[in-house]
């Protein structure tokens, strides 16, 4: 047991989690406050379609999936992963409580109609319209998309990467033919990543140039 709680002493992180799901439902529950309405023209462009409730819903596989992955073969992608999602994540919460906000983009959905459409009446039911903005599906899509490339791992594993990117894009494009999102949401999102990135993964580039450099010139 011992030698076991050693192995997995990283397990740590995942503490997170105990901090982010109160703080998530208690946003969730403060829905009756004034808050900024996220809807573009662009919004009105992309119709509404139920089957991507599908890569929707595979994200909870995507992420969850991959951080059990590097979990168990490399404490050191799970780290970056890790710290990429939960630091990417607190900031959004802290964007959701200075400046609250929502979409109107939801369209009435019949649940009878098939079982895409009784997933995302489903998905209305258990969650609000509000704290849209950064997407967290997207951020996180993005980040596990991130950690995949950049892993040793898989360096060799070109099929790895390419499934992981179809299933990233699939992700981000379905929070807005859900109309759970507005692009405004994905561009949140985006930007927020593309900053994060540099902070989790550049630290591995910066040696590797300056051991290329010391080898020319020797």
């Amino acid at each position: 047991m011992k030698n076991l709680l050693k192995k997995y002493s990283h397990a740590w992180v995942m503490g997170y989690i105990l901090l982010y799901l109160p703080w998530f439902f208690y946003l969730e529950g403060k829905t009756g406050g004034k808050y900024t309405i996220m809807h573009t023209a662009l919004d009105d462009m992309i119709p509404f379609n139920e089957y991507f409730i599908l890569p929707y819903l595979f994200w909870f596989v995507y992420v969850a999936g991959t951080v059990l992955y590097f979990f168990f073969t490399s404490r050191a992608d799970y780290y970056k992963l890790c710290g990429f999602l939960f630091v990417g994540m607190t900031i959004c919460m802290i964007v959701f409580m200075v400046y609250p906000n929502g979409t109107d983009l939801r369209v009435p959905v019949n649940p009878d109609k098939n079982l895409c459409s009784w997933l995302v009446a489903m998905i209305h039911a258990a969650d609000t319209s509000t704290n849209v903005f950064p997407s967290i599906h997207v951020y996180n899509s993005l980040g596990v998309h991130f950690s995949i490339v950049n892993s040793a791992r898989l360096r060799e594993k070109k099929w790895v990467r390419r499934a992981s990117f179809v299933i990233m894009a699939a992700i981000c494009f379905s929070t807005v033919a859900l109309k759970q999102h507005s692009v405004l949401d994905v561009a949140g999102a985006l930007i927020l990543s593309f900053v994060m990135y540099p902070a989790v993964y550049s630290i591995d580039y910066a040696p590797s140039r300056r051991t290329a450099n010391q080898k020319i010139i020797g």
